[in-house]
């Protein structure tokens, strides 16, 4: 009979308290080996604060945080088999490259050659793709290469979980979307546990295995990324993440998972629920932009009136006036200039069966919560 491997990171019951401020309350979280783990909330939801748990820079008020199965408790940071990589990144100026990977190897005991640590630094910086750059002062290095650098000093002494707390926020667009690509590749080349600190919803479900949602100190789901996108546990994870319409209306009937939905506009429309509304219940249908179809016959949902228009390649965004529904925003794919719809042009609105998804509540500042406790991840 097989036993389930021992977590890399596990929280039980983990509260952290500053004063009468609750950063994070009762948290519980298993990581299984070699998962790449994002940590995904708005500011002050309490992700930064977890990662500084693993890391020992903060110390829970309740509850235990395990590395391997170890209890963390009174561990300082610097004896944990964790290493992290900062948002600015924290190299030191006077040092070159090559020294700023090997700070870490000279503070070992017992004391490494120094032919080894040069070997190992030089090994770290190849492997994040600065070969021949162990001389460069940290000021002759791009923003890009810098990253890599800190990167490099996290990993060169084989930590058994890497922390990055928003590594790529510095980086322009297009360098960021590269080093997403390469931290995945690193990530299964080396086959260690990486924890993404981030609130870009992109960047999370592009990068990780898995996405921790988190909201006002507490987990709200977690699950691959397509199951949190498409099948958000509540209201707050389906305006959270990614882009969607919300559009408010009260349950006419309800028959298993399906309910029928009435609108601002007198229109009924089926949606999906899982979180249990009844009959006469307030609720917020989300329907993501691309799940909308348009055309430019009556034949649809709702009639509407192109009011601006995002030209993005082989797709483009519309924001589009409903009457009593407000603007609903629509992703549309086009081979040709003339399939694109003009502002001001009518359009008629249906959507993809299934797609609707209806949550109690109406949304109100773009916030609702809903605790989920005794979390594990199953790769």
């Amino acid at each position: 009979m097989s036993t389930a491997p021992v977590p890399d990171i596990e929280f039980r019951g983990v509260a952290k308290r500053y004063g009468a401020v609750t950063a994070v309350s009762g948290i519980d979280l298993a990581v299984p080996p070699a998962a790449f783990v994002a940590l995904l909330g708005p500011s002050g939801c309490g992700k930064t604060t977890c990662l500084r748990m693993i890391g020992g820079f903060e110390q829970p008020s309740e509850g235990q945080v395990l590395i391997r199965g170890k209890d963390m408790a009174g561990t300082p940071p610097y004896r944990r088999p964790v290493n992290m990589v900062f948002q600015q990144y924290a190299l030191f100026p006077h040092l070159d490259a090559g020294d700023n990977v090997s700070y870490g190897l000279r503070q070992l005991r017992p004391r490494l050659s120094a032919r080894e640590i040069s070997l190992k630094a030089g090994e770290a910086l190849a492997m994040v793709q600065l070969a021949g750059y162990g001389r460069r002062k940290i000021h002759e290095l791009s923003g890009g290469q810098q990253q890599r650098v800190a990167l490099a000093r996290a990993l060169v002494n084989k930590p058994a979980v890497l922390l990055l707390d928003e590594p790529l926020a510095a980086l322009d667009k297009k360098l960021r979307t590269d080093m997403q690509i390469e931290l995945q590749n690193l990530q299964r080349e080396l086959g260690i546990t990486f924890v993404l600190v981030t609130h870009d919803q992109e960047e999370a479900l592009s990068m990780s295995d898995f996405v921790c949602v988190m909201n006002r100190g507490s987990i709200v789901q977690v699950g691959q990324p397509s199951e949190i996108y498409h099948e958000p546990a509540d209201l707050f994870v389906a305006d959270f993440v990614g882009k969607t319409n919300l559009l408010a209306g009260k349950v006419e009937r309800r028959s298993g998972e399906l309910v029928e939905v009435m609108l601002a506009d007198g229109s009924v429309i089926s949606a999906r629920s899982r979180n249990g509304v009844a009959s006469g219940e307030a609720v917020s249908v989300s329907l993501r932009p691309e799940a909308l179809r348009l055309g430019a016959s009556e034949q649809g949902t709702f009639q509407g009136i192109v009011r601006n228009r995002i030209f993005l390649g082989s797709t483009a965004e519309y924001a589009i006036e409903v009457p009593a529904l407000g603007t609903l925003l629509a992703t549309a794919d086009h081979q040709l200039s003339q399939d694109l719809f003009k502002p001001g042009e009518p359009v008629a609105i249906g959507f993809a069966p299934g797609a609707p998804l209806a949550f109690s509540g109406v949304k109100e500042n773009g916030e609702k919560q809903r605790e989920t406790k005794n979390v594990e991840i199953v790769s």
